[in-house]
């Protein structure tokens, strides 16, 4: 049997598909960290972690914010299945900014009825929103 050359990326968020393409490489957020695939992946499944997932064409990279979910990798196709998804270019930095400010400011103060998990996972989807925005800047 001959190993495939490329993969057929597929990044389907909870609200829309965002990708369906031909790569050649995919870097993925696992829950456990990251974990890179190229054609000829063996069989997996993942929990996906908060991250960073980028995918290369030829030369070309490619960055997205991811938050949970699973993947599916096959020899020949990933499947991207995300509670939350977005390309570099379409995040809104200031809104990224505030975000961290009002997570990094409700983890400042203590109190009984702050739900402290939900506090954290905010600031760390800012602080990825702001780290994958930042390679599309750079990219520009």
């Amino acid at each position: 049997m001959e190993l495939p050359t490329k993969i057929q990326l597929q990044i389907v968020s909870a609200d829309r598909s965002l990708v369906n393409e031909s790569v050649d490489e995919v870097e993925i957020p696992g829950s456990d960290g990251y974990f890179g695939v190229l054609p000829g992946h063996t069989h997996l499944l993942a929990v996906l972690g908060a991250g960073e997932l980028w995918y290369r064409q030829g030369q070309e990279k490619h960055y997205f914010v991811i938050v949970f979910g699973f993947a599916e990798v096959l020899p020949d196709r990933v499947t991207i299945l995300a509670a939350t998804a977005e390309k570099a270019d379409e995040i809104d930095l200031e809104r990224a900014q505030a975000a961290k400010k009002r997570a990094e400011e409700r983890l400042s103060i203590s109190t009984v009825d702050m739900d402290a998990e939900r506090a954290r996972i905010s600031l760390l989807k800012s602080l990825i929103r702001l780290q994958v925005a930042t390679r599309a800047k750079i990219r520009s």
